[in-house]
């Protein structure tokens, strides 16, 4: 999935509109965008929107937290079409477990702080049902006592790592907080493409088409994955030298065929696979 589009739980009406904008996933967010003074609201509002069969994604409140543990409460009670919930401020392994085993539902955990990017391989493989991992800059940012940006170039590396070691999907991207600055959003996105993230969270649907843009790959590497998968039935060695000279072997052919998965050419990775 590309785009996760977080709307505030207590919010019907921008619930509605975020289920319609086109965004690959929705999250009901009854954490950071509620005040609270609402998460009761907020919790209600939510629960009647999954029991509609209202497919989406919930970010809990901090799952140790009197807010946190009524939100499990409610979601267990009546999940609803409860798709998965994102858990904030994740830094205990065994606290996910918990979380996984009420709910029964996918599992991702948001590294927040330096204890969680610390443990961000034992979360990654916490429980079956973790599903992703991702990082929560801004948090992240305040708790390394650093201003994001380049500083952050450590734990945005050490997620990705640790995403990948547990088989987990590549994680994706923080929110893009400057909802005006499209140019700024695509070009951040692409640079997290090539770094190891795949998507985005957004905070307005303005930003969906952009990230769905910029997770696309570059057209010259559609190009030369689509031709090295094509080269595939052609040479019956575990290795070889390419008509440019590269060397190719398995593991640049299963980038070729992800590159081309993400791309969208489907039938073009089956036909890889059973070359």
């Amino acid at each position: 999935m590309r785009s996760w589009l977080y709307v505030p739980g207590d919010r019907p009406e921008r619930i509605g509109k975020a289920l319609a904008a086109g965004a690959d996933a929705v999250i009901l967010d009854l954490e950071d965008a509620v005040a609270p003074s609402a998460k009761d609201e907020a919790r209600r509002t939510v629960v009647d929107t999954l029991a509609r069969g209202e497919r989406a994604f919930v970010r809990l409140n901090a799952s140790d937290s009197p807010h946190g543990m009524a939100d499990l409460t409610a979601l267990a009670a009546d999940p609803g079409a409860l798709a998965g919930v994102r858990v904030p401020k994740c830094e205990d392994p065994d606290e996910l477990r918990r979380v996984a085993d009420t709910l029964g539902v996918a599992v991702y955990p948001v590294l927040e702080s330096a204890l969680g990017v610390e443990h961000a391989y034992a979360l990654a493989t916490a429980h079956p049902l973790v599903a992703g991992i991702s990082l929560g800059e801004a948090d992240l940012a305040a708790d390394l006592r650093v201003a994001g940006g380049e500083a952050l170039a450590w734990p945005r590396s050490r997620v990705v790592v640790a995403a990948r070691a547990a088989g987990l999907p590549s994680p994706v991207q923080s929110v893009w907080t400057a909802v005006r600055d499209l140019d700024g959003l695509r070009a951040d996105t692409e640079a997290g493409r090539r770094a190891g993230f795949f998507g985005r969270s957004v905070i307005h649907p303005a930003q969906i088409s952009v990230v769905h843009e910029a997770s696309a790959p570059d057209a010259e590497d559609v190009e030369w994955a689509r031709s090295l998968v094509d080269a595939v039935s052609e040479n019956g060695t575990a290795a070889w030298i390419d008509q440019s000279g590269s060397f190719v072997d398995k593991a640049i052919v299963e980038r070729a065929l992800w590159l081309l998965s993400i791309a969208g050419e489907d039938q073009h990775v089956k036909e890889g696979h059973t070359s």
